[in-house]
């Protein structure tokens, strides 16, 4: 009687070790060093995948967050292969999966390596019998690529970009990760699998990993004057990156979380961004030399489903006053006056 009570409190025990241990794909990218970042704080163990845990240049900064000695491991993991996520993934009882594939320009062959290495995870979680919930970081761009819907409905969940629009215009990353997000939907449901998807905007603030991601890098030649990269970008939602990685926590521990769920703070269109950042930092050479696309639907949001959890988002001006002020300390940018208020 002795020896079966105190076996099931050995079972207890273990999962209740369990119940805090995630693993986290990507580790070292952008938003997944966020994710880290505060899942440690809130208690969690976290193994993290990279592809190379001994390359210090890109996952050095990991170890320095708070709690990271302690309840930090980095296992090697690759997208492009089948079973390298087993280790990692068995054991933990959520999965965040960020990671993408790392292509120096958008093309065709994203579509492959997003679709697979999403599917790779999902078979390594299907495995698991601990598993009870995989939070998968999909993009609005799964969302507003479409041009037959009402620009006076806001967007919202139930949208899906369209695969021949994205074909037809060669938005590869848009199709990248619509035909990820479906593919993941499909397998989940097939194999009993709760997932949740998380779909930011264009995610700004400051860098964790010393070397800078596209978008930051992008956020970057806004400061310095460029205009090409966010000309393209045209009207576009933002939201903070510490916001997204509080989203997906959020979304992992609401028990009723289910489905999609869009993640943006504000909508504007370049031209209006541009005028707003250059009273704001009259010391940076901000371009004003943004048109209007004409081919660019007006659009809104709807993040009602997101925020009816409790979330709340931070400011355009919080966002982009925290993406200078780590530009300016990890040396991208010279420094600055406060900005004008």
């Amino acid at each position: 009687m002795m020896e079966g009570k105190m076996k099931k409190i050995d079972e207890e025990e273990e999962h209740a070790t369990k119940a805090k241990l995630v693993c986290v794909t990507g580790a070292a990218g952008y938003l997944a060093s966020w994710l880290i970042k505060r899942l440690l704080l809130c208690g969690y163990t976290v193994i993290g995948t990279v592809r190379d845990p001994g390359d210090e240049r890109k996952v050095g900064h990991l170890w320095k967050l708070e709690g990271a000695e302690e309840r930090l491991k980095l296992l090697k993991a690759d997208l492009t292969e089948e079973g390298s996520f087993d280790d990692a993934i068995m054991g933990c009882e959520g999965v965040f999966h960020t990671a993408s594939p790392v292509l120096p320009t958008p093309n065709e062959g994203m579509l492959k390596a997003a679709v697979e290495g999403s599917l790779n995870v999902l078979r390594s979680c299907k495995k698991n019998p601990w598993l009870r919930r995989v939070v998968l970081t999909s993009s609005s761009s799964a969302v507003r690529a479409r041009d037959d819907f009402d620009p006076k409905m806001p967007l919202d969940e139930s949208s899906w970009s369209s695969v021949q629009l994205c074909q037809n215009l060669q938005l590869w990353y848009a199709l990248s990760k619509t035909l990820a997000e479906r593919a993941a939907w499909e397998f989940c449901k097939q194999n009993n699998i709760h997932l949740v998807t998380v779909l930011p905007t264009f995610v700004i603030g400051p860098s964790l990993p010393p070397h800078l991601c596209s978008t930051a890098t992008d956020v970057l030649g806004l400061f310095k004057g460029e205009t090409e990269k966010f000309q393209v970008h045209g009207r576009m939602g933002y939201v903070h990156i510490d916001d997204v990685a509080a989203s997906h926590i959020l979304v992992y521990e609401q028990e009723d979380a289910q489905g999609r769920y869009l993640c943006n703070s504000t909508i504007i269109d370049i031209q209006d961004l541009a005028s707003i950042l250059s009273k704001r930092y009259p010391n940076l050479p901000i371009s004003n030399r943004f048109t209007k696309p004409e081919d660019r639907q007006y659009y809104e949001f709807n993040t009602s489903k997101l925020r009816s959890l409790g979330m709340k988002f931070k400011s355009l001006e919080e966002m982009f006053d925290d993406t200078v002020t780590s530009l300016m300390e990890q040396g991208h940018l010279s420094p600055l006056a406060p900005p004008s208020h």
